[in-house]
C-alpha cells in the first residue's frame, strides 16, 4: 500500500485560480490580522483586541464619541546581521481596525491595558466624545 504525505505549502492559496478572489483579496491574506472581541454590560464595553509581536509604545486607541479605532506597528528585524535567510515567516506592517459601538464613550473615563499581546480596553457609556487619544497602560 502506498503512503503520500501532503506537505505544507504556504503559498498553494495565493497560486490557486479562484475566478471570485480579488487583488485586494491577496494581500488582505498577507497583512497582520488584529481580532478583537466586544462585549456589553449595562455600564460599558470591553473590547479585547490581539496584537502579536506589538509593542505597547506603538500603539495607538482613538476614541471619538461611539468610533473606536486602534492602530498598531510591527516590525520583524533581523537580529543576525551579515546572515542569510534561509526562511522569513514572520510579519511585520501595521494592524489597524476601526468600528462603531452602539452607544458613545466616556473618553475621559476609558481605560486601555496592554498585556501579553492582548489589549483590553474599558469603555464607559456616554452621550458624547471629544475624540482623545487613549493612553495605554
Amino acid at each position: 500500500m502506498s503512503h503520500s504525505m501532503t506537505r505544507f505549502d504556504p503559498v498553494a492559496r495565493m497560486l490557486r485560480a479562484d475566478p471570485f478572489r480579488t487583488f485586494d483579496d491577496f494581500f488582505a491574506d498577507l497583512a497582520p490580522r488584529m481580532r478583537i472581541d466586544v462585549t456589553e454590560n449595562g455600564d460599558g464595553y470591553r473590547v479585547k483586541a490581539d496584537l502579536p509581536g506589538v509593542k505597547k509604545e506603538d500603539i495607538k486607541v482613538n476614541i471619538d464619541g461611539n468610533q473606536v479605532s486602534i492602530s498598531a506597528d510591527t516590525s520583524s528585524q533581523s537580529a543576525h546581521e551579515g546572515a542569510t535567510t534561509i526562511c522569513a515567516e514572520r510579519a511585520w506592517g501595521q494592524f489597524y481596525r476601526s468600528f462603531t459601538l452602539p452607544q458613545a464613550v466616556d473618553d475621559a473615563a476609558a481605560r486601555a491595558e496592554f498585556k501579553d499581546g492582548v489589549l483590553q480596553l474599558e469603555l464607559p457609556k456616554k452621550a458624547g466624545g471629544s475624540g482623545t487619544p487613549l493612553a495605554i497602560a
